[in-house]
């Protein structure tokens, strides 16, 4: 079922890398209180490369994608709520394809997915829907810019089409849709929505769950299913894949380097002092004064050599 949104933002792509607030944009489920970042993209590795793009191919760009989707969605809901059978001569089917409907290559991106058939209810799971997807679309293109955006959406849509013709796959759009949610909870981890209207959950949280299945998935069945998932979600490894990569690369120097020095410090159970003669140390006895003698040793006062000059 859609969930509803908690108004505001928790975290921003601007606190993830330490941007600043721009010109507030409005969001129906932020209720006009979200910010747009002034930084525009993850900073990764694949970055230079998606810059080069942009310069050369930026007129491709579609703005507004995500609305235009939501709008042709919305339209095709409403002719499949006629005609149940309408959706069949949209979906991605390599055979129809193959014989000269290749329209089915963009048309089933429009099928609405996993908001039911029928039912008194369903026009409302309809709008939640389309009002989620608008959301994430807006988040997205805010963050990444309307050609980054169109370009992830086009490579999700070849994905797709990759693991339907080549390993039968039929998955439709729903991974291209799910790969749009993983890339905003990369941008907007702790963006809160509630789940029923009820249950508050961080998109952070929803996408570890969702990602959990498609790992489970991809473990228990076939190696063309693998395949198959790898396409589909072949855009978002694209984009976000060298800087997962860095990520972990940088948390395990980072850890390296604490191990090194927790193994260089001293622990709170070691000594500071210990007398040459006794043995005793500050933790032994806290009251205990403690000397440095001229032949290096240290003693606590009462083995301090008569004959010996102390130093502080």
């Amino acid at each position: 079922m859609p969930p509803s949104i908690k108004g505001g933002e928790e975290t921003s792509l601007c606190q993830h890398l330490g941007g600043e607030w721009n010109t507030p944009f409005a969001s129906p489920f932020s209720k006009g209180r979200g910010l747009r970042c002034g930084i525009v993209a993850l900073l990764s590795p694949a970055m230079p490369l998606l810059d080069k793009l942009e310069r050369r191919f930026g007129f491709l760009a579609v703005p507004g994608l995500i609305r235009i989707v939501i709008v042709f969605t919305a339209l095709v809901w409403g002719l499949m709520w006629l005609n149940p059978n309408f959706g069949s001569a949209l979906d991605l089917d390599p055979a129809r394809i193959r014989q000269g409907e290749v329209w089915r290559l963009v048309t089933y991106i429009f099928i609405p997915r996993g908001i039911g058939t029928s039912g008194a209810m369903q026009p409302l799971w309809v709008i939640l829907f389309l009002w989620f997807l608008w959301f994430i679309g807006e988040g997205l293109e805010q963050a990444w810019g309307a050609f980054r955006l169109t370009l992830y959406f086009i490579v999700g849509m070849i994905g797709t089409t990759v693991a339907a013709f080549f390993f039968g796959a039929r998955f439709s759009n729903s991974m291209l849709y799910a790969s749009l949610f993983f890339a905003f909870a990369r941008f907007y981890p702790d963006q809160v929505i509630y789940l029923f209207f009820i249950l508050p959950a961080k998109i952070k949280w929803i996408a570890w769950v969702s990602a959990a299945f498609l790992l489970l998935g991809f473990v228990v069945n076939t190696n063309s299913y693998r395949m198959a998932l790898i396409a589909a979600m072949a855009n978002y490894l694209i984009f976000f894949g060298p800087e997962m990569i860095h990520d972990a690369r940088h948390r395990g120097e980072v850890s390296a380097r604490r191990k090194r020095y927790a193994q260089s410090s001293r622990t709170e159970a070691e000594p500071l002092h210990k007398c040459a003669v006794c043995g005793a140390t500050e933790l032994s006895d806290p009251n205990l004064d403690f000397r440095v003698a001229s032949d290096g040793e240290e003693y606590c006062m009462a083995h301090l050599p008569k004959t010996a000059t102390p130093t502080r």
